[in-house]
């Protein structure tokens, strides 16, 4: 046991367990590691809101001790200078940010695990226990076969937050719409659709509406609707204007605004999801990242595609098809992709948009990679894409 772990062990907060270490496998993800690393301490935590659980395994002798510590900065920062680790392991979730941070300051190799990987998940066992996950971590880790997560710059995560709230208070302005429009139904009247529901003037009438003093209760809920409608578009613009100066000051967004069609608010997306782009090696990854890439089932000599996976950023999936239905109307390499995928087929217009959203994409992660601006396609290239 190493001095770390007999530290703990003496303290009798620690219970030592001897693992066989003479088995290797491979997985689907990572094929060509199945050797675990020379005598490395990895320490493994699985984190939990309130406690979490640590287990310090070493691979050479296979010995694993596990310790409950709270999971603060405080308490986590003394159980890794008390254990000296040669590498910490977690599960990425809503800690996993400032532990990161300081893992990082710490100057010690840290891997960031995804839980949700199919590599990774739990199926028919009978006990899952916070201590095997974080052996699991432990035998992961040492095999090299873990399914990891890129942690970005606490900057660049607090862009995310910022665009993401701004994402929720959009949604939270849809419901307090369709509650409205409902409470009209509901009495029998009516409002203009679309967008000329809610010009100036549509307001003004709704509140006259809502103010009108005959005693019924349901003029009372409109109002107190009315009233939260406008201090969320108040918080919106707010959420934007900030979002405006920070991507007004990144050199990369304006990179991206350059292609037609595409504006800021796509543009701060694909910069703060992606992060790095040299991290990918080519376009389909950037495109499975996201979650753009068809579902693939292959059985012998049967071999056919399905839906998209759905993995990945869904804001950023939803933004990039939203801009395709409108860059279908103004881009013409856009224009050119759609027709081609679609054949003339009106069954396969999503098919064809989610290829636009994809392409789309790839070519943001290209100018990106190089440092580029949007380029125009030669007339031969768009008629060849037609």
């Amino acid at each position: 046991m190493k001095a770390g772990s007999s530290r703990l062990a003496e303290r009798g907060v620690i219970k030592s367990h001897v693992q066989p270490t003479n088995r290797a496998y491979q997985c689907e993800w990572c094929p060509n590691s199945v050797q675990e690393d020379p005598d490395v301490k990895i320490l493994a935590i699985d984190v939990a809101q309130q406690k979490s659980v640590a287990g310090l395994y070493t691979s050479t002798s296979g010995q694993i001790g596990y310790r409950t510590v709270p999971t603060t900065p405080q308490a986590l920062h003394e159980l890794i200078l008390e254990t000296s680790p040669d590498r910490i392991v977690i599960e990425v979730g809503p800690q996993a940010g400032w532990i990161c941070d300081l893992v990082r300051a710490m100057e010690i190799e840290l891997q960031v695990a995804n839980p949700c990987h199919e590599a990774w998940r739990w199926r028919k066992v009978k006990s899952k226990t916070d201590r095997k996950d974080a052996l699991k971590l432990a035998r992961l880790s040492a095999m090299n076969q873990l399914p990891l997560v890129h942690v970005p710059s606490p900057e660049v995560r607090q862009w995310r937050e910022l665009i993401q709230y701004r994402s929720s208070l959009v949604a939270r302005r849809t419901a307090v719409k369709n509650s409205i429009r409902a409470i009209l139904i509901r009495r029998g009247l009516t409002m203009p659709g679309g967008k000329s529901g809610w010009t100036k003037r549509s307001l003004e009438q709704l509140h006259e509406l809502a103010t009108d003093d005959d005693g019924a209760s349901w003029r009372t809920i409109l109002a107190e609707e009315l009233r939260q409608l406008e201090q969320v578009q108040d918080a919106i613009t707010r959420i934007e204007r900030e979002l405006d100066r920070t991507a007004n000051a990144d050199h990369r967004v304006r990179q991206l605004q350059s292609i037609p069609g595409v504006g800021p608010r796509l543009s701060e997306t694909i910069v703060a999801v992606l992060d790095d782009p040299h991290r990918f090696r080519r376009g389909r990854e950037v495109a499975s990242y996201v979650g753009l890439t068809p579902r693939q089932f292959q059985s012998g000599t049967m071999d056919r595609q399905g839906r998209i996976t759905g993995a990945g950023h869904r804001l950023l999936r939803s933004l990039l098809v939203q801009v395709a239905w409108l860059g279908v109307r103004t881009n013409p390499w856009m224009r050119a992709v759609y027709e081609r995928v679609c054949s003339g087929s009106a069954t396969r217009r999503k098919i064809a948009i989610v290829a636009v959203a994809r392409r789309l994409l790839i070519r943001c992660w290209a100018m990106l990679r190089d440092g580029t601006r949007w380029k125009e396609p030669a007339q031969a290239v768009l008629r060849l894409a037609a």
